[in-house]
């Protein structure tokens, strides 16, 4: 059943990704003038679509029917990737029928080379519009929530934060030189915001200042191996979120916004140290203490045979940031800009060998089983998923390469300074050699998608 989730979930997600991919080349070309032949989502085999002339239909259009002016809408056999058929213009479908005729008022090859260079990047434009959309809208709706602290309270053993330097009980100050003054602040600058920079880090560690030095090279190794960064964070209560029915937690009066205070006479500061100690008393009797409003309680609870006590556990103080919509608009712009720069970093990353290419790129398989991994996590997880993948999709697109929109405009460009167009077979053979690569490509990010699933 997981596995028909993940599906559905892929299929959501790329569907949208590609059709407001599409859009935009769809639209781009009827604003200039461009016939739009085909608009399809997924490619091979037309399954059904629609258009104007004989409305809707199954199976492959009649050969000899004649559109003009107007569009195929169609879903076709695969669903990964899609494609808008312009006239004048060799695609995805390598269709050069038009090649031994004067250009038409209409065809793709008739128009000036601002014309073509806005049809051809108006699909990443969308995109990038998308991921901004759903950031802006997750900032107006949900707002920031942020962990109201900068101490570390636990500090795993051999973990990377501890090889790094820190300590438990450790406060950061500043990270870089920019203050740092909640849990989320502090995970960024060590993972994402200084994404294999050097760290110059100011903490408190018993009343007195200390100056950490880390390679961030050394971060991005170790989390790319699926090291954890082994830090939890302090100065805060553990609060029970909801104490599930019928469960041990439950049957002993725990109730929602309660502390949890000790386990076993040992202070809990964090999720995991409860969890720590839980797993190691798996079906026993332990000794729970919590806070109810000031007031102090204490039971013995038996643990279940996976070490759980049922309840979901939320840390405070958190501190919730609204915003208005001028204000998420200018956060989404950012956080787009952000994605993209952090994409552009793993990319240098991999280059300089802190980051492995195969456990980087993820194929269908790995993108299906995070997508459905988003989806469990609830709507703004899922769509801020689809954000990051929209981006993605863009940046590839517009690479210098055959056959993908990148590979097109450069041609365009060229035919823009020589003032001619190519040779069709020249732009042909390009098209068709890209086309190869890319699914050689796509046949290896499949195979790396196994292995890595079979590990």
């Amino acid at each position: 059943m997981e596995l028909l989730f993940n599906i559905i979930y892929f299929i959501i997600a790329i569907g949208i990704l590609v059709a407001i991919h599409e859009l935009g080349h769809f639209l781009a070309a009827r604003l200039t003038g461009m016939r739009a032949e085909v608009f399809a989502i997924g490619m091979g085999k037309r399954l059904f679509g629609w258009n104007k002339i004989n409305g809707f239909t199954f199976g492959n259009l009649d050969e000899n029917i004649e559109l003009g002016n107007h569009t195929d809408y169609r879903i076709a056999a695969f669903p990964i990737g899609g494609y808008v058929k312009i006239s004048g213009m060799i695609d995805e479908s390598l269709d050069t029928d038009f090649a031994n005729s004067e250009p038409k008022p209409w065809e793709f090859r008739a128009k000036n080379t601002l014309q073509k260079s806005f049809v051809l990047s108006a699909g990443v434009i969308m995109n990038i519009l998308l991921a901004i959309f759903v950031f802006s809208g997750v900032s107006y709706f949900n707002g920031s929530s942020e962990l109201s602290t900068n101490v570390i309270g636990k500090v795993e053993p051999n973990s990377l934060a501890y090889n790094v330097g820190f300590r438990s009980g450790d406060i950061v100050n500043k990270i870089n030189n920019e203050s740092i003054d909640s849990w989320n602040s502090l995970i960024e600058h060590l993972t994402l915001k200084e994404f294999g920079n050097s760290l110059k880090i100011e903490v408190t560690r018993d009343s007195q200042p200390i100056d950490l030095t880390v390679d961030g090279n050394v971060i991005i190794k170790g989390l790319s191996k699926k090291e954890p960064l082994g830090i939890s964070p302090g100065g805060i209560k553990t609060v029970v979120e909801e104490a599930l029915k019928d469960n041990p937690a439950d049957k002993a009066g725990i109730k929602a916004n309660d502390t949890i205070v000790e386990c076993n006479g040992i202070p809990i500061n964090s999720i995991n140290s409860l969890q720590s100690i839980l797993k190691d008393h798996k079906n026993e009797k332990i000794e729970l203490s919590w806070n109810r409003q000031g007031k102090n309680y204490t039971d013995s609870l038996t643990t279940t045979e996976s070490g759980l006590i049922g309840v979901r556990l939320a840390y405070a103080p958190i501190k919730i940031i609204k915003f208005g919509l001028i204000e998420s608009l200018g956060i989404g712009i950012r956080e787009t800009g952000n994605s993209l720069e952090l994409l552009l970093k793993s990319i240098i990353q991999i280059f300089k060998g802190n980051l492995s290419f195969k456990e980087s790129v993820a194929g269908p398989l790995m993108i299906m089983d995070m997508a459905g991994e988003q989806a469990n996590r609830g709507i703004v997880s899922f769509v801020s998923f689809i954000s990051l993948l929209s981006i993605s999709l863009a940046f590839m697109n517009i690479l210098p390469f055959p056959a993908l929109d990148g590979g097109h405009l450069v041609f365009v460009l060229i035919e823009g300074i020589i003032r001619k167009e190519l040779p069709v077979k020249v732009k042909l053979a390009f098209q068709q050699g890209g086309i190869v690569i890319l699914l050689l490509f796509m046949a290896f990010v499949f195979y790396n998608d196994i292995a890595r699933m079979l590990k």
